[in-house]
């Protein structure tokens, strides 16, 4: 069986769960993945406080900026069943498609 990158699980817009760290259980819609870094941003998700000093007409003061996630602590929420499950790939009229593992349907239809 041919394993496929983990960075072509997931795509822009798709809810995801958080399933380990501080913000364990928590869901939000994945903004920006990092291929090469093996992460995603997810807004308003694992937040961390950054001290900026003011200059040159900025405002200084304490920014709540979201981090990255790695794959390995997020998982898909199937839009058919509701449920956080891995993702297969099936290929129909040559093309590849993602699969729930869980209910067996389609991830994008």
């Amino acid at each position: 069986m041919k394993k496929f990158p983990i960075s072509k699980k997931f795509r822009k817009g798709d809810l995801v769960k958080i399933t380990a760290g501080k913000d364990k259980g928590r869901e939000g819609k994945i903004e920006k993945i990092f291929p090469k870094e093996g992460s995603v941003l997810i807004p308003s998700v694992n937040l961390y406080k950054k001290h900026v000093k003011s200059f040159e007409g900025q405002k200084g003061g304490v920014y709540n900026l979201p981090r990255a996630l790695p794959f390995s602590k997020i998982a898909l929420i199937c839009p058919k069943c509701k449920k956080p499950t891995r993702v297969a790939f099936r290929i129909l009229a040559k093309e590849k498609v993602r699969i729930c593992a869980k209910c067996r349907k389609e991830i994008d239809a």
